[in-house]
């Protein structure tokens, strides 16, 4: 698995939803380890790196509770940022 197919992963995953909707972390692992025989808690890194990366860029945005996030930390949900764009199929 490598880093793009983490960000292309979240990024679809989210366009998905409808726009105010939320996303947990390891929904993703679980969609990108589905034929990993290392399991979904393995690819959770590759995960935490990916949302790093499109944070930084403004593409995705964390929350916990309802409460935004300055930086990724703990529990926290994935939602699209203000520069959010739409995956190429």
């Amino acid at each position: 698995m490598t880093d793009k197919i983490a960000r292309s992963a979240v990024l679809a995953m989210l366009g998905e939803r409808e726009a105010d909707a939320t996303i947990c972390p390891s929904e993703i692992a679980r969609r990108i380890a589905s034929h990993s025989k290392n399991g979904w808690r393995a690819a959770m890194p590759r995960v935490h790196e990916a949302v790093d990366h499109l944070a930084a860029r403004g593409y995705v945005a964390s929350s916990w509770k309802g409460k935004s996030l300055s930086e990724r930390r703990g529990p926290y949900r994935i939602s699209r940022g203000q520069g959010y764009i739409t995956p190429e199929n």
